[in-house]
């Protein structure tokens, strides 16, 4: 437990004895992952990735970032809102909660911030655009933490939901809320139609029509070892990231010639 930079076991008289570089908020959903991990993965991962990150940013390179707390709020595909406890959160109700975090730390002289997502409905690029514009002088990016290394590379049989990915980096950091024993296969239907099937033409997955237990990929083959190899390239990618953001004061040093 790291009170310097994770904000949910963090105290004020613990923050205010430091200047931060970088704040990181991590951003999953509230929706079910097969039948063995918790409704709150998306959360759980966005957020230990960043605390792994943050944590290495600031032994490695010297940059101190604080973790907020995760926001829970996801867009949903159709269907997904038919399974008990599962929520939509519509578009606005996202932008609005970003543009009010972005509006706090602005005012608290904050000007660099990382949007860690954990759940693939997310779509953060129109937001920051918009806030671009508000807030010219606060620099705001946005990663999906499980595409920060190829997956084929550290996993047999990685899907997209629930699958040998998150199920193996929930292994390794909290082994305690996953029962592998009650998962399903996590079998899927691919659409019907080349464009859609080959990601030339996107339409949302009826997600009651595309798998049965919620899951889009098999877990079988997960292992925490496969987890914790997946997990810290990926931290040590964003905290690379980090080491490189927290330099940027204008707007112009983000490019380079050639």
């Amino acid at each position: 437990m790291n009170r310097e930079i994770d904000l949910s076991v963090s105290t004020f008289g613990v923050a205010r004895q430091y200047q931060y570089d970088v704040v990181i908020l991590p951003w999953g959903a509230t929706e079910p992952h097969n039948q063995h991990l918790p409704y709150m993965t998306d959360c759980i991962l966005s957020k230990a990735v960043a605390v792994d990150a943050a944590e290495r940013a600031l032994s490695e390179f010297g940059v101190r970032c604080m973790v907020l707390p995760p926001v829970a709020m996801g867009a949903q595909n159709p269907g997904q809102r038919d399974l008990q406890f599962c929520i939509h959160y519509r578009f606005d109700t996202q932008q609005a909660i970003l543009r009010d975090i972005v509006a706090s730390l602005h005012h608290q002289g904050f000007r660099r911030l990382l949007i860690v997502n954990g759940h693939g409905g997310n779509s953060f690029k129109p937001m920051i655009r918009d806030l671009a514009v508000d807030y010219p002088d606060f620099f705001i990016a946005a990663a999906e933490w499980f595409k920060m290394a190829p997956a084929r590379d550290y996993f047999e049989q990685p899907g997209d939901h629930a699958d040998e990915i998150e199920t193996s980096v929930m292994m390794h950091y909290h082994p305690e809320l996953v029962r592998l024993e009650e998962a399903g296969e996590g079998r899927s239907r691919s659409f019907a139609i080349d464009a859609m099937r080959e990601g030339k033409v996107w339409l949302p997955r009826h997600w009651t029509l595309v798998t049965d237990d919620t899951g889009i990929g098999n877990p079988a083959l997960s292992t925490a070892e496969k987890g914790k190899r997946f997990a810290d390239v990926c931290a040590s990618g964003f905290a690379r990231f980090l080491r490189d953001f927290a330099k940027i004061n204008d707007k112009k040093e983000f490019y380079t010639e050639g």
